[in-house]
């Protein structure tokens, strides 16, 4: 953590005041302040400059990134600098009525070469998020929406997801989320997560075989940041009695196409 990152023992020495008080706001002013600033023209940009320019303490400034750099609408770029995170730009994208170039045209050409359900969520903190659906060709409907949120441990993204995070990471998630378990097939042991997680690196997907939702079958993958790091995924789901496992993990290399060509975009 550079010295930028440390935040002060006083609520604020150092804030540079920008016509308020540096103390001004409610908690929530203080966060739509902070996320202001780090949308500002020219990021990503550094704690002083974002903390200058919410007018918010140093301690403040630092506390609330870190929540949102948790929740995903703030990304840390290293060297004590924060830019957009993948949750800012979609709901700036649902606002604006449209989505980021390209990432449509993505999940369609997925969703019309498979003619199956598709999915995109975000990582946010013990779940994912779902932002875009693109419903199956096929006659029946999921009973998933968008802004749903859903385990990790049950899901395919999910599970594509824990697969990319160190391991102390995934045992606190899993300490502080349990494993509990939603259908007969959930993985519900710290055991039997570590294996499949360790066979998801392998192959670079994941599958939930009825693990979330009887008769749903999905493959899924993550999503990567610059750093490597997981920011969501990208799955394709099924039913059961419709596509068997073998024929759902046929289609992992258009899937993974979409997540690489997808990662820039978010």
């Amino acid at each position: 953590m550079s010295a930028d990152d440390r935040p002060d023992t006083a609520e604020d020495q150092s804030a540079a005041r920008g016509g308020r008080t540096s103390a001004a706001g409610t908690a929530l002013e203080k966060s739509m302040r902070i996320l202001e600033a780090v949308a500002a023209p020219g990021g990503p940009h550094r704690l002083t400059d974002v903390m200058a320019a919410a007018a918010v303490p140093k301690s403040s400034t630092f506390r609330i990134l870190a929540s949102l750099i948790e929740q995903g609408f703030v990304r840390s770029e290293g060297e004590s600098r924060y830019g957009v995170g993948p949750r800012l730009r979609a709901l700036s994208a649902l606002v604006s009525g449209g989505e980021p170039a390209g990432i449509e045209h993505i999940l369609r050409e997925l969703q019309e070469a498979t003619g199956q359900a598709v999915h995109l969520a975000l990582h946010s903190g013990e779940t994912i998020t779902y932002i875009r659906k693109l419903e199956s060709a096929q006659p029946f409907r999921t009973a998933s929406r968008i802004g749903m949120r859903m385990p990790l441990h049950t899901t395919a993204i999910g599970k594509s997801i824990l697969a990319h995070l160190p391991g102390a990471e995934v045992r606190e998630l899993v300490s502080a989320a349990g494993l509990p378990r939603r259908t007969p097939h959930t993985l519900t042991t710290p055991g039997a997560l570590e294996a499949e997680l360790a066979a998801v690196r392998a192959q670079g997907f994941a599958v939930d075989d009825e693990e979330n939702e009887a008769t749903i079958r999905c493959i899924g993958a993550a999503i990567l940041g610059p750093q490597g790091r997981p920011i969501g995924g990208v799955s394709i789901t099924t039913v059961t009695f419709l596509v068997s496992r073998t024929e759902i993990e046929a289609y992992a290399p258009a899937l993974l196409a979409a997540t690489r060509a997808l990662a820039p975009l978010l």
